[in-house]
């Protein structure tokens, strides 16, 4: 399956302003792509790019006074695949985990898990344990809370998403991480692309999206709270502790989004039809 994925967006400052941020597709899934998803700048700047600690593609450059433009279109090779699902996924004791999960056990800025503990484990102690118990926390968020554009807020941590019940695809990921580390699985937050393929009609407007990855028999699995169900088309941009790791755009000053539109289309191959 041959997906069309990109985005074209526009930022004005009032000076020269740093800006680092990640938008191209993790490392672990780069070679699937057709033609480079480099990222291309209007007026044209210096990038530069580098490694993060998580092994994530990042960028870095100076935008300069006025209205900058990002944006890249590139064609990504998937199976066409829905998500991968193991029941019988296992979890680890925590003496038994790798040492580079362990840090994904943590609190972190927006998954304050010592404010959560205590509920976590009222609600999911009686679960199963492995795969059976991380559906269970994905299946709760899920439910308790209720998507809303508008109730967006960048500061808001998973505790806070617990007690309003109300937000984003960053705030089901930031709740179910919170209550998944608590039950000491290791789970880490991702960001990228996630597309509407084999969905029955009407699709939201692009845009990126959040979705966990959790640690179980022996690797890292994709679990999504806020669209809870395997889909076609998920490709990951960057992972890190949470969404304070993971920004798409950082910027080192006063800024506005001025435009913002991301895509993740199949490519239907047309055959033209042979006359009789």
């Amino acid at each position: 399956m041959r997906i069309r994925i990109g985005y074209d967006m526009s930022y004005e400052v009032w000076k020269p302003t740093p800006l680092i941020g990640m938008l191209n597709v993790h490392s672990s899934r780069a070679w699937q792509l057709e033609n480079s998803d480099m990222m291309m700048t209007e007026p044209h700047v210096p990038v530069s790019t580098y490694t993060d600690v998580f092994g994530n593609l990042c960028f870095r450059l100076v935008a300069p006074k006025g209205v900058i433009r990002l944006h890249a279109d590139a064609i990504f090779r998937d199976s066409g695949a829905f998500d991968e699902v193991c029941l019988s996924a296992v979890q680890h004791e925590v003496q038994d985990l790798p040492f580079d999960t362990l840090q994904f056990l943590l609190p972190s800025r927006y998954c304050d898990t010592d404010l959560l503990s205590d509920v976590a484990w009222k609600l999911f102690e009686n679960t199963p344990t492995g795969w059976g118990r991380v559906q269970a926390i994905c299946d709760f968020v899920h439910n308790h809370i209720r998507f809303d554009y508008q109730n967006s807020d960048p500061t808001r941590t998973a505790a806070q998403g617990y007690n309003l019940g109300v937000g984003v695809c960053r705030d089901f990921t930031h709740l179910a991480i919170a209550f998944t580390r608590c039950m000491n699985i290791p789970a880490r937050y991702c960001t990228g692309y996630i597309s509407d393929i084999s969905l029955p009609p009407p699709w939201g407007a692009g845009d990126f999206c959040a979705w966990m990855e959790v640690f179980l028999g022996g690797r890292w699995w994709p679990f999504d709270p806020r669209n809870n169900g395997p889909r076609i088309g998920r490709i990951k941009i960057a992972h890190g502790r949470d969404a304070a790791d993971v920004p798409l755009v950082h910027s080192f000053g006063a800024h506005r989004l001025a435009s913002f539109t991301v895509w993740t289309d199949e490519v239907v191959d047309q055959v033209a039809g042979q006359l009789a």
